[in-house]
């Protein structure tokens, strides 16, 4: 059903399809098993990459730079380097990343009520 070419969607599925278009781009865009986390964890304000690390104890360095690489090539997320020895990096949302949290806030709330409830 999607078409996806080597530049992105074909034009005429984005032109044919765009009710489910829609849903096709963000899941390609948000395709990946950390990205939701990494985006509800700068929700509150910017985190360098050590406490990315940290909250997302179990993703591998290369995974998670990988994560930060694609946000951040999608216009979710924006990496800061200030000119510090040494240098110091920080990890903050976008407008299009802030545009995506009341989505993941629906997410959140349907996980609660769903998801398998604490004893």
């Amino acid at each position: 059903m999607a078409r996806i070419c080597k530049d992105g969607f074909e034009k005429e599925f984005i032109k044919e399809q765009r009710d489910v278009y829609g849903i096709a781009y963000t899941q390609n865009m948000l395709s990946g098993r950390w990205k939701y986390l990494i985006l509800w964890f700068l929700k509150t304000k910017e985190r360098r990459y050590n406490e990315i690390k940290t909250f997302l104890w179990d993703i591998s360095q290369g995974s998670l730079t990988k994560q930060l690489r694609e946000l951040e090539t999608d216009g979710l997320i924006k990496r800061e380097v200030f000119p510090e020895v040494p240098p110091r990096v920080e990890y903050s949302l976008t407008t299009k990343g802030r545009e995506f949290i009341p989505i993941l806030d629906l997410m959140e709330n349907f996980g609660k009520k769903f998801g398998e409830k604490p004893e």
